[in-house]
């Protein structure tokens, strides 16, 4: 039995984007004349039971032509990739390999629901984070920023003394509901100021004079049992960037770890003009 729902026209089209919440949803844009969407079908096929936990769903653009005129689709096989009812990502073209690992990239950051995160209606950030614009000033060589942006094992730790800057960019802009860390006792962050939307990363004269929109406490039992911390929602609304600074760790040791940080919260759905195409000529395949 497939796994793979067929589409009929754009209002089921929406109504699957809405039901899958928080979850991966991976769309195959395709047509019954285009020789690489039907080599691609097979391999599509065998993604959808191996990623059980995403929602895969296929788009006939001659029999729902609304859907492919309003995603703006020009060329055929097409995948995009939705979280929570936000384009995320797309590639064109049948190419098993850049497909999974897509579906993979995306299928990994959707490990937590929203019960997981524990915030009913927002969810993990970090699939919306651009990795290869975020830093963390003062970090060590050994256990760099990157090792704590996911639960896999590993930690953020600092190098000279127990202050930490860390900067992370968005792909689109989103609203942050709350944070959480994990972090040990000892080590763990107690005071840490919020910067949004900053030009550039802050430095630590800086973060320390400049005027924050938030400054948190960080508890001992928000550490060990990963509570949510909730943040001044109105304050969090439109963030394309946003900056922590560690200005003091739970018992002043001489560095600061952080085993795992998660942003919670969620897309602000916006239109990407970028994806406005000039259509013209014949039909086209990608091979």
């Amino acid at each position: 039995m497939s796994l793979i729902k067929e589409i009929r026209d754009e209002p089921q089209f929406q109504e699957e984007l809405g039901a899958s919440s928080t979850k991966l949803v991976v769309v195959d844009f395709t047509a019954t004349w285009c020789g690489p969407c039907q080599r691609i079908a097979p391999f599509y096929e065998q993604m959808s039971q191996k990623y059980p936990r995403a929602s895969f769903l296929k788009v006939d653009v001659d029999k729902c032509q609304e859907t492919a005129v309003n995603q703006h689709v020009s060329v055929m096989p097409t995948f995009y990739f939705f979280r929570n009812k936000v384009k995320v990502d797309s590639i064109q073209g049948a190419d098993p390999t850049k497909l999974e690992e897509k579906i993979k990239k995306y299928y990994d950051a959707d490990g937590e629901t929203e019960e997981d995160v524990g915030v009913a209606g927002h969810m993990d950030l970090i699939s919306f984070v651009l990795k290869n614009q975020c830093e963390a000033l003062n970090e060590s060589d050994e256990h760099p920023l990157t090792q704590c942006l996911s639960s896999g094992g590993g930690y953020l730790e600092s190098d000279c003394d127990e202050q930490l800057i860390i900067s992370l960019a968005f792909n689109q802009a989103v609203k942050i509901h709350s944070i959480k860390f994990k972090a040990p006792l000892d080590k763990g962050p107690r005071k840490v100021k919020l910067f949004i939307n900053q030009p550039n990363t802050l430095d630590f004269d800086a973060a320390s004079s400049n005027l924050s929109v938030q400054e948190l406490e960080v508890t001992k039992t928000d550490l060990t049992e990963g509570n949510p911390i909730n943040l001044r929602f109105v304050k969090f609304q439109n963030v394309q960037n946003v900056q922590l600074f560690i200005q003091e760790n739970q018992e002043g040791t001489e560095t600061s770890q952080i085993d795992y940080l998660q942003l919670i919260g969620s897309p602000i759905i916006t239109t990407n003009m970028s994806d406005f195409k000039r259509v013209s000529g014949k039909k086209g395949e990608a091979h």
